[in-house]
């Protein structure tokens, strides 16, 4: 998938960051920090299933960027014992890409399909026989010729992810026996991650420094696992290698991480606002023209934790900040005309 090519925020991975992207992966439900209802939840599932002998029913695991629905696929496949094959909507782009990958799945194979909400409507058709009767049509040669073969698949489970869960048509959507809205993480839990993370990358990291990398990592675990990374080569470069509490805040404002979590393009978002736009309301395209950043990325990656940590406000109108934005970016309103403090 090309996403798997993607840093966090865009930049390139190495091949050595991939593999410790793996690395700091968890594949058991033990091992998995957060979401303790959804993982209680897919526990007894998972259980259930192995005891009659059967496939899983089908999981659709929705939420912001970055909080664990890949990981959560993997883990359930292997707590399963079963293959795991993964894939992404933009990839099917022909029905035949998708009888390929089914025809080859084993009984009780785990498929896993990210960003499922942008499957073309032709392969989301093939899709629904699939997960219902575990079998497709598949229609050979054109014209008076054409005829349609019936394909018998072995019982597999699908596990979508998305994002943008309101763009799923209703008939995949209800395809789904299991459905878990994975939220953002709190401090407590992301400060747990970042110190199972820094023992498997053999860093030493103080207790206070563990947690200001948490409270800095916009409730995600895999920008936590990011920023943990990143402070460690500033402690190998700038330090002793081991991760202090001085050396973390060092770090993080070196890389524009304020201490919300907010990096250079949350403040652009807000400062646009408020500069050019007094305020708001104003549209999530009119943002993106303005800060030279893709709407859909905005709308799915900045926007979500803006919202949830109280700078932004979604109107009938458009986007407007609030006043912590104002006191968070030092900008006091005036009327309708912000001044710097």
């Amino acid at each position: 998938m090309e996403e798997d090519n993607l840093d966090i925020r865009g930049g390139s991975y190495t091949e050595t960051e991939r593999e410790l992207d793996k690395k700091l992966r968890p594949l058991q439900f033990s091992d998995f920090k957060g979401q303790k209802q959804i993982v209680e939840n897919l526990e007894i599932f998972v259980k259930a299933a192995k005891m009659r002998g059967e496939a899983l029913d089908h999981v659709l695991l929705h939420g912001p960027p970055g909080l664990g629905k890949t990981t959560l696929s993997n883990i359930i496949a292997n707590e399963l014992g079963v293959g795991f094959k993964i894939t992404s909507g933009p990839v099917l782009d022909k029905p035949g890409d998708l009888a390929g990958l089914l025809t080859n799945l084993e009984e009780s194979d785990v498929l896993f399909i990210d960003e499922i909400h942008r499957l073309s409507p032709i392969v989301e058709e093939y899709l629904y026989s699939a997960m219902e009767d575990f079998r497709i049509d598949i229609m050979i040669d054109k014209g008076p010729s054409a005829r349609s073969v019936q394909l018998e698949l072995s019982p597999f489970t699908l596990i979508g992810a998305t994002t943008r869960s309101g763009l799923l048509t209703s008939p995949l959507r209800a395809r789904f026996g299991i459905k878990s809205h994975l939220e953002y993480y709190d401090a407590d839990v992301l400060t747990l991650i970042v110190k199972r993370s820094a023992g498997i990358l053999n860093v030493a990291i103080t207790e206070d420094a563990a947690r200001e990398i948490a409270l800095r990592s916009r409730g995600t675990p895999r920008i936590v696992n990011s920023l943990l990374r990143r402070v460690r080569d500033f402690a190998q470069v700038k330090g002793d290698g081991n991760i202090e509490i001085e050396i973390t805040r060092h770090a993080l404002a070196a890389m524009n991480i304020d201490k919300y979590g907010l990096d250079e393009m949350d403040n652009r978002i807000l400062s646009s606002i408020i500069d050019k736009f007094k305020g708001g309301p104003v549209g999530i395209t009119t943002i993106a023209t303005a800060v030279g950043e893709d709407a859909g990325t905005i709308e799915e990656v900045y926007e979500p934790f803006l919202i949830k940590e109280g700078f932004i406000k979604r109107t009938p109108r458009g986007r407007e900040v609030t006043e912590l934005a104002y006191k968070h970016l030092g900008k006091v309103k005036y009327g309708d005309s912000p001044t710097l403090f």
